[in-house]
């Protein structure tokens, strides 16, 4: 598999076409396993693993209209962070998503892979209330699994609890995770950049397929702070708890 493909918009149309095949093919199911951070980076680096996120598809292709589900996993990371009029608040975002490697007729699928940066930053939209004007700054080589991949580091401008911020945004190229495919979105507000920098590579490095969802404390469906209730008047991180704000992204870019 070539993991240094130029990622495209396909998104959408891409997970559908995977599902299309999948029951063409009489595979009615197919699930990712999800995969994680290893407890000790998380220690070391401040991140807590929030929640394992789901991430099903379902179509009905062919003409039975047979149902095809395929379920897709996203492990979440926060951490909280001093924002200038706002106090501590979890806007250093961690996520961590596999998705099914399928191979039909002997054509290797990748549509996580393949998604824009746009659908992929939209993500951790549950934690911004936006993310814009994404400017590619640099690429680099970084180990995840014991394999070499591209991370690439973007700036954006993001609103976070009605406060406008430029945050710097990290996404890797898809690396295989035993039978699925996974990439990795990091974003935090750029101000942070002298430590949270390092902190992504760290966590990055560490991502590994033995996931405890017992370790997931909850996070930002409580108000994105968990020590000062400011954030409950908040239009940021407070829409995402009452499950609007993760079910309108990831409707938006997986299903």
């Amino acid at each position: 598999m070539n993991r240094r493909r130029v990622i495209t918009g396909l998104g959408v149309a891409g997970l559908a076409s995977l599902s299309g095949c999948l029951g063409l093919l009489g595979m009615a199911e197919h699930e990712s396993s999800p995969a994680g951070v290893e407890a000790a980076a998380r220690e070391e680096t401040g991140y807590e693993q929030t929640e394992i996120e789901e991430l099903p598809i379902e179509r009905d292709v062919g003409p039975t209209n047979e149902t095809v589900t395929v379920l897709n996993h996203m492990t979440k990371h926060e951490k909280q962070v001093g924002i200038m009029g706002l106090g501590e608040r979890r806007a250093a975002i961690y996520n961590v998503l596999t998705t099914p490697q399928v191979s039909i007729f002997g054509r290797e699928l990748n549509p996580v892979g393949e998604m824009s940066t746009p659908e992929l930053v939209d993500l951790v939209r549950s934690n911004y209330d936006g993310i814009n004007d994404i400017s590619h700054e640099e690429d680099s080589e970084i180990t995840i699994l014991d394999q070499t991949t591209t991370q690439s580091r973007f700036t954006a401008d993001a609103t976070f609890d009605g406060q406008e911020l430029e945050v710097d945004v990290y996404i890797t190229e898809a690396v295989e995770a035993d039978d699925d495919l996974l990439v990795t979105i990091g974003v935090y507000p750029h101000h942070l950049q002298s430590q949270e920098r390092s902190n992504i590579t760290t966590l990055t490095e560490s991502v590994t397929t033995e996931v405890d969802p017992d370790d997931s404390t909850g996070g930002s469906g409580d108000g994105g702070d968990d020590s000062d209730n400011e954030s409950d008047d908040g239009s940021g991180t407070n829409e995402s708890g009452d499950g609007s704000g993760d079910n309108e992204s990831d409707d938006g870019i997986l299903g």
